[in-house]
Parts: structure tokens; C-alpha cells; sequence
């Protein structure tokens, strides 16, 4: 590991801050494993009752002496698992706890069962990377976001926003704990470094971390919560019944379009604003592939999960990889993977669809390219209005590296997408109220229109309170749906009005 280019940072390697040196001469001690080779701190700590929080200099102190042991043991064996070496840990944190709280029982501080099992979780949590995170990660959330040490706030699903306690001692130790978590990347290599002062992640529990450093006043670091991790087009539609504080994303109508839709094999692009419910939507739309489908999965960090869902035994999921070292011919460290790069070789392994989890560059001119040869693809992209989504295209395939104009992205964008669905958010957390997450509109494509542009048609589009209700019949893809058993003058029937079974809880609006 590096030292952090700063003059405020120590070196990483001591873990421990300088006015606590002798937590640092004590581990020389620990070689014996014995319990009195655990130092107490010089104010005991408050009994379990009174507490939430275990003392974190003990869990520095413990931690510590369990890598040592870990380390030790480890030491000349080969082939050994991250899974043996995890529960190896596991073992030797139990025991060193349990010491420890002997310790201070014979020194006349007993400890109660509640507060060992805090210390041994904090231990834990510690040894395995999540530190401090971990009892965040444990409650309900949809965002953490992390400004220094010692600024935490946590967006809950129910639309409150609370401040918490400090997530380590200093900036130096929190970024220590955001490198600790991207060496546990898994098989795609991540790393948070001076020369790569930014991160991009999936977590140990699934949940999606972004971090920087050196280039922010302070280290930053968010974390997102994807809640509906198996989801069906079903469950989007009785949303707000499973949970009070979330609104349907879909409704009867639109939940039959959309899986015929996906019975066609049409290429599908979901677009929307951050934290909309986008990838929870391409989840729902996964969900209608048959099981026994093969189909590769590609993203720059691991969040939809399809490849653990059991729904898909047959899905390959492939995640980018970071370059480092020095950058080759063409400008690109060496052993950078990109989407880019995937998108052909998803191809190559014979896949009938390929879904993207989000197209944020240039890999949207691959992406066009192998919907234009596959049927029933998938893809997520931002954009801020539904009218902007072509626009945001073109902006993304103009820094492609191969010379493009607007018109050739156009075409290319109309050759390969047959529905755009956007999904609409509107936010009333400022007011006491909550995010509505919606769709607001499905726009089918075809051919280009005399100004260039790819010829859209409205299918369903806001209602009086803007979520999605039939407008129009689809145009070139009616013959699609007919094929797939589900006839389009349905949505006739409905036009202006949609099937929303209940109104939308706003408080901004009176009824």
C-alpha cells in the first residue's frame, strides 16, 4: 500500500493514531496468544447498558492482534481460500474477544453478553473491511454519502434524513477503510490510490460504493442501496401496498405492455435521472427472460445481480476492469477492460442479448451496435427529460473515438431501439414527504424523420399526475406484439386514463 501523498497522513501501515503508540508496542507481545497480551485502555469502558457502541480503540486494539495471528498462521501455507481465511479470522477474533472480556472481568470491569457481542461484531467488521461502516449498512438506507471522517448522513427509505455518528477517527483511517474494501473487489482488481484517486464498486452486501480523495477538500464516499434486488414487473405495480413508503412504479397496463414487450425480444433502453429506479426496472424486465436463456450481463460495477438472483442459471456476468501501470500505444493503462471492450466479446460468446447496466460513454456506439444484431437487449442511461434522451445519446457517441456525425448516431439509435421507457421522480422529501418513482413514459422508435432525427411515437405518456397512460397504438412494432400475443387496441380502451389503481400520495398537490 502506498503513503498517501499529503502532509497531514501518516503512514498506512500504522494503523493506529500517534497518540495511541502503545496499542502499537503492545502487539510485539501477541505472539503467545494469550489474553493478558492484550493492553486495557486507560479508562475502562462503560458497561454494555449504557452504551449503543463498543470503545473503537478496543477494536483497533483487538483487530489488530487478530491480523497478526491471521497473518501467522497464514504464513506457509499455500491455496489457502479467501473463504478458509475468513473464517480462519473468524475463529481467532471469537477467542481474542472472548479473552479480552475475561481480562477486564478479573480486573473488576465484568462486562454483560450484549456489549461482547458488539465488540466481537466491531472486531469483525474491522477484520473483513466494513470498520464502522457496518452497523450503517446493517439498518435501512437508500443512500449513505460521507463527507470526512465525521460527517455521515443517511437518506432512509421513508424519506427522513439523519445525521450519524463518525465513521472512523480521522480521514487518514477512513480512507484506509475504502482501500480495505476495494482490495475485497473480488475478481475484477480495484484499487483507491494517489495515482487512482477514485473508486467504483460493489460491496460485500451487493450495495453500490463510489468514492474519491485528494482531488475533494475531503475524502467523499456514497454508498446506494438497491432495495429490489429480485423484483418482477408484478411487484412494481403493487409497490405501494408492500410498502407504505413507496409508490407503484407501473400499473396493470403497463406491466402487460411491457412483458409482451419483452416477449417480442424488443431492444428496450430505460432512461431517467439518478436514483429513479431504472436498474429496478431492468431487474423486473430481466425477470420475463426464460430461465433457460443464455445472455451475458455487463457493468462497470456489479449491481444488478442477475447472475445471484436463481432466476437465471444460465447468465454471465462481466464487470470492467481498472488499468494500471503504464499506459500503452493507444493512451490506456495497461489491463484496462472497458464496456467498450465487452460489448464485442459478449457477442463473440454467442450471447441472444446482452444487457448494460448503465451506458454512461463511449461504449454507447457498441452498445447500438449490438442491438442492432441482437433482440431483446437491454440498457439504462441518464438523462434529465425523456425529449433529451436522443441528445444525450448523440453527446456520448460524438466522443467515440471513430469520427461521427449527429445524423450517423441518429440512424444508428433508430436501427437499434424499439421502446424508450423513462422513468419519471418526483421529490417531495424537502416538504415532509417522500420520492415518487414512476414511469412516465414509453416512446416506440422507428426510421428518421426529415430533420434527422429518429421518428418516436408516444405509446403511453404523463397523465394529469405525470405517471404513464396510453396515448397512441404502437406504429412500426404493432405486428411485433400481435406475434407475442398481445393485441395493442387494448390500450385504446384506456386512453387519458391508464389503469393506476390508487392516486398518487403527494402532499404538494391538493385533491
Amino acid at each position: 500500500m502506498s503513503t498517501f501523498e499529503h502532509p497531514r497522513w501518516r503512514d498506512p501501515v500504522d494503523r493506529t493514531p500517534a497518540t495511541k503508540g502503545s496499542f502499537r508496542s503492545s502487539q510485539n507481545s501477541h505472539t503467545n496468544g494469550n489474553a493478558a497480551a492484550l493492553v486495557a485502555p486507560a479508562k475502562p469502558p462503560t458497561p454494555a447498558s449504557t452504551v449503543s457502541d463498543p470503545d473503537y480503540a478496543v477494536v483497533r486494539l483487538l483487530q489488530n492482534a487478530v491480523s497478526d495471528e491471521l497473518s501467522r498462521q497464514m504464513a506457509g501455507r499455500e491455496s489457502v481460500s479467501p473463504c478458509e481465511r475468513e473464517a480462519e479470522g473468524r475463529q481467532i477474533a471469537s477467542r481474542r474477544v472472548s479473552q479480552y472480556v475475561d481480562q477486564q472481568r478479573m480486573s473488576g470491569t465484568p462486562l454483560n453478553g450484549d456489549y461482547e457481542q458488539r465488540l466481537l461484531d466491531g472486531v469483525l467488521a474491522a477484520l473483513l473491511g466494513l470498520g464502522r461502516l457496518d452497523r450503517l449498512l446493517r439498518g435501512p438506507f437508500d443512500t449513505i454519502t460521507i463527507l470526512g471522517s465525521d460527517g455521515v448522513r443517511v437518506e432512509r427509505p421513508d424519506g427522513r434524513v439523519d445525521i450519524e455518528a463518525p465513521v472512523a477517527d480521522s480521514d487518514e483511517e477512513l480512507v484506509l477503510l475504502l482501500q480495505a474494501l476495494a482490495r475485497r473487489a473480488g475478481g475484477t482488481e480495484r484499487a483507491l490510490t494517489k495515482d487512482k484517486p477514485t473508486l467504483s464498486m460493489e460491496m460485500p452486501g451487493g450495495q453500490r460504493l463510489a468514492a474519491t480523495y485528494l482531488v475533494t477538500q475531503r475524502p467523499v464516499a456514497v454508498i446506494r442501496n438497491h432495495q429490489l434486488l429480485k423484483v418482477t414487473l408484478d411487484e412494481l405495480v403493487i409497490l405501494d401496498q408492500a410498502d407504505p413508503n413507496k409508490s407503484a412504479m407501473i400499473d396493470p397496463l403497463l406491466r402487460d405492455f411491457l412483458r409482451a414487450a419483452m416477449r417480442a425480444g424488443l431492444n428496450i433502453m430505460v432512461a431517467g435521472v439518478p436514483g429513479s429506479g431504472k436498474t429496478s426496472l431492468l431487474r423486473a424486465l430481466a425477470s420475463e427472460i426464460p430461465a433457460d436463456e443464455w445472455m451475458i450481463t455487463m457493468e462497470e460495477a456489479r449491481e444488478l445481480g442477475l447472475h445471484k438472483s436463481g432466476r437465471h442459471p444460465w447468465v454471465v456476468s462481466m464487470e470492467t476492469r481498472e488499468g494500471h501501470g503504464e499506459r500503452g500505444p493507444d493512451g490506456r493503462p495497461a489491463g484496462e477492460i472497458t464496456l467498450d471492450d465487452l460489448i464485442p466479446i459478449g457477442l463473440q460468446l454467442n450471447a441472444r442479448r446482452i444487457i448494460v447496466g448503465e451506458v454512461r460513454s463511449r461504449e454507447i456506439v457498441a452498445m447500438l451496435q449490438a442491438m442492432g444484431t441482437t433482440n431483446g437487449s437491454l440498457c439504462t442511461i441518464h438523462a434529465r427529460e425523456p425529449g433529451l434522451v436522443f441528445d444525450r445519446v448523440v453527446e456520448l457517441a460524438l466522443s467515440h473515438r471513430d469520427e461521427r456525425s449527429d445524423r450517423r448516431v441518429y440512424l444508428q439509435a433508430a436501427n437499434a431501439l424499439d421502446l424508450v421507457v423513462y422513468v419519471g421522480m418526483i421529490d417531495e422529501s424537502a416538504i415532509g414527504g417522500r420520492k415518487h418513482r414512476f414511469v412516465s413514459h414509453v416512446i416506440e422508435v422507428g426510421g428518421l424523420v426529415e430533420d434527422g432525427r429518429p421518428r418516436t411515437t408516444q405509446i403511453f405518456a404523463p397523465g394529469s399526475d405525470g405517471r404513464a397512460v396510453p396515448m397512441h397504438q404502437p406504429d412500426r412494432l404493432k405486428q411485433h406484439f400481435l406475434l407475442a400475443g398481445y393485441d395493442p387496441t387494448i390500450l385504446t380502451a384506456h386512453r387519458g386514463r391508464g389503469g393506476w389503481p390508487h392516486p398518487l400520495p403527494r402532499l404538494g398537490v391538493r385533491t
